[in-house]
């Protein structure tokens, strides 16, 4: 696949409509070649997705009507299909948007893309690992003492809780990268988000509270927790961003007066 050359100046309003339908074309059918090798890969990719609550004692799966199994793996499908195209989907978006930047606006958005997505994998990885296991066994069996129940879900409403948290949380560790950009485009000082730890912190508690996928306070707080931690280490990252940027104007200065 070969990367476009040519230049966004030279290209007309008509041109830049034909090359985003190509590479909207070109996505999909990959995300469409990817979701039929994903139905092969579902009930694999199902069950370590259930692996969080299938150590829990007592917990069955059930389904309700005849037509969910056939759903969920459609989903669990799709899932797999963007999951395999990304690369794909990602290199058309980069080789449509690559003759319209400056080379260090590449250099930033080569250095956001890959930081950003290994932030998101290491926010699922830890929702996955560490806060789903303790979330679940709390919420399914919190009432447990003064009322007796067995747990019963449904494999679709499963799915969907899963996907919503795994998302979130992979959303959340987003914080250094709009931060760090923030500061790049010269909007916000790392003096000013260090001087403002205490509100930030009472507001990291509030978004925790209002997108944490569970109303309970055990996912709250393990989805607050990490944000703040990626809040302080914004603040020393932003420095030294804030350093390279003042040794490259003064180096830049310097040959201009030379």
């Amino acid at each position: 696949m070969k990367r476009r050359t040519k230049k966004s100046a030279e290209m007309s309003m008509w041109d830049h409509l034909k090359e985003l339908r190509k590479v909207l074309l070109l996505s999909a059918y990959a995300v469409a070649f990817g979701t039929v090798g994903g139905w092969a890969l579902s009930d694999m990719v199902y069950r370590l997705l259930a692996w969080p609550i299938a150590g829990l004692q007592g917990v069955n799966f059930i389904t309700t009507t005849p037509m969910e199994p056939i759903f969920v793996k459609l989903k669990v499908s799709l899932v797999v299909g963007v999951v395999i195209g990304l690369p794909i989907v990602v290199w058309q978006l980069w080789s449509f948007i690559l003759p319209a930047l400056k080379n260090n606006e590449k250099k930033t958005v080569y250095f956001m893309a890959f930081w950003s997505l290994f932030l998101f994998l290491c926010g699922t990885a830890f929702s996955f690992l560490v806060v789903l296991p303790m979330g679940l066994k709390f919420l399914l069996f919190a009432g447990g003492g003064s009322v007796e129940s067995i747990p019963f879900i449904t494999k679709s409403s499963y799915l969907n809780f899963i996907l919503t948290f795994l998302i979130s949380f992979g959303l959340v560790f987003q914080l250094p990268i709009v931060l760090l950009l923030l500061i790049r485009l010269g909007h916000l000082t790392p003096k000013t988000l260090a001087k403002h730890r205490k509100w930030a912190f009472f507001i990291i508690v509030i978004v925790a509270v209002i997108i944490s996928p569970t109303p309970d306070l055990i996912t709250q707080l393990l989805m607050a927790g990490p944000m703040y931690m990626l809040y302080e280490m914004s603040i020393w990252l932003g420095y030294l961003v804030v350093r390279k940027a003042n040794k490259r104007v003064t180096s830049e200065t310097m040959v201009k007066e030379g």
